[in-house]
């Protein structure tokens, strides 16, 4: 982990003094950098030996070390792509620094996940009388691809990537309607939105954000996932792909919990699916490689 990934980790370890020092870095990590100890320390209204403890619990040898890692970790990829891939790159260091970076951010997601937390959403979701999935921008995308998994599974599902649609289906929510709502920051205003008028008209509001979000606050439960892609800079990649998985994981459990009757309709689902493909030996023939 670099040094912001550092101190977003440990956040919830530090003490209550450091843990200021930390959110003003969180907070302006630029202007951090440029800070003397005495102004960092006065703008989290703290002493300078409670930054300079800071410093050394992250492992560093003092605030000076500090603030050059801090650069580092401000100055590595390519704004507006990733932070993990240089401009010079070549195709194979990218296509590896890629897959690298998403199995890595995968594992640490998988490691934080409140498993507690994915069985209380797989409840809701099994005993729901129709389920909404809403998203916007790469998140609408995940929320399509939720849609197209639960729709086999005979409960009414609705999906819609229009924000004055999304908004009318949470207002005629009803008690027993589960809308799920996916952003990656939890800081967007129509989904925060969302989630309050889904609430005041009796609809439960399961959020797949980041922990301490304003969408997390305001959802029923939140699946929080702890991915280090501030998306504000870089394309959506590693947020994305958690955000899949997660589905994947909530749409396993649904299928687990309703029991082996309820997948013998799923080999019904399947099985009608067929005729709308080739089969594989006419495909080979068809499509020599």
């Amino acid at each position: 982990m670099n040094m912001l990934e550092k101190i977003q980790a440990s956040v919830e370890y530090l003490s209550k003094s450091e843990r200021k020092v930390a959110e003003v870095i969180l907070a302006a990590p630029q202007t951090a950098m440029h800070s003397s100890i005495a102004l960092l320390a006065r703008a989290a209204e703290v002493s300078e030996p409670t930054v300079n403890r800071f410093c050394h619990r992250l492992e560093t040898k003092g605030f000076p070390d500090f603030k050059l890692q801090l650069a580092q970790s401000l100055a590595t990829g390519t704004p507006y792509v990733s932070r993990h891939v240089d401009e010079n790159d070549s195709v194979d260091s990218y296509t590896s620094k890629i897959f690298e970076s998403a199995m890595a951010g995968l594992d640490q997601v998988r490691q934080q996940l409140d498993s507690s937390a994915v069985n209380r959403a797989v409840d809701l979701l099994t005993q729901a009388k129709k389920i909404a999935f809403f998203g916007l921008g790469a998140s609408a995308a995940v929320a399509h691809d939720a849609m197209n998994k639960f729709f086999r599974f005979n409960v009414p599902v609705i999906y819609s990537d229009d924000i004055v649609m999304q908004r009318m289906s949470c207002m005629n929510s009803a008690e027993g309607d589960v809308i799920v709502l996916i952003s990656h920051t939890g800081r967007t205003k129509n989904l925060v939105e969302l989630a309050r008028l889904a609430r005041e008209n009796d609809g439960t509001v399961l959020a797949i954000t980041s922990p301490g979000s304003p969408l997390a606050h305001e959802a029923s439960l939140a699946l929080t996932l702890d991915v280090p892609e501030d998306t504000d800079i870089y394309m959506p990649m590693v947020s994305r792909l958690a955000q899949l998985t997660v589905i994947d994981v909530l749409a396993t459990g649904f299928t687990l919990r309703r029991g082996p009757k309820f997948r013998d309709n799923l080999k019904r689902v399947k099985e009608g699916l067929k005729e709308s493909r080739l089969d594989k030996d006419a495909a080979t023939s068809l499509f020599p490689r």
